[in-house]
């Protein structure tokens, strides 16, 4: 007759310990294994400093041609030209009157009998806060105002329908 494995103390004892021997050696396994994949692992990589390029000469961008004035151009077009005209002049004189920027934008090849502009005093005679002064332009109209309440300011806009630029009554161009 056979014995069962109860009545045999040091094999059963033995038996019963074996799930926790092989779970110890699959733990052991596991943890070698991973050692080893992690040595295979290459290290992260330092990045190196390289030298960063100039620009040789040849390589810089242009500098943008000054704005000129494009007789066949549009109003917008033409806005930058009539900025840079008006800073000159603001330059060379911050408290210039309609005279004077009317005179520099001749003198820049504008026509001025498309110009117009507003009067320097009020109707009783204090300074105007600001002129404004505008020239037709293909439809449109290129406007300037500057003055120590506003500072300068251009934009192009649609032309009146009454074919001006300026609403209200302008002084004459007649210098």
């Amino acid at each position: 007759m056979q014995k069962s494995l109860e009545d045999r103390p040091a094999v059963a004892s033995s038996i019963r310990s074996r799930p926790s021997v092989l779970a110890l050696r699959a733990a052991f396994g596991l943890g070698i294994l991973g050692l080893a994949l992690t040595a295979c692992t290459a290290p992260t990589p330092t990045p190196t400093p390289t030298a960063t390029p100039t620009a040789s000469p040849s390589a810089t961008a242009k500098t943008p041609a000054a704005p000129a004035l494009l007789p066949e151009g549009t109003a917008a077009e033409n806005l930058p030209y009539f900025d840079a005209v008006n800073a000159a002049t603001l330059a060379a004189n911050p408290a210039a009157g309609g005279q004077a920027i009317i005179d520099g934008l001749v003198a820049a090849g504008f026509p001025k009998p498309e110009m117009e502009v507003s009067f320097d005093t009020t109707s009783i005679g204090d300074p105007a806060d600001s002129i404004q002064f505008a020239i037709r332009w293909q439809g449109s109209c290129i406007l300037g105002q500057n003055g120590p309440a506003t500072g300068y300011h251009s934009e192009v806009v649609s032309m009146l329908d009454t074919g001006r630029c300026l609403v209200g009554a302008t002084r004459p161009i007649d210098w």
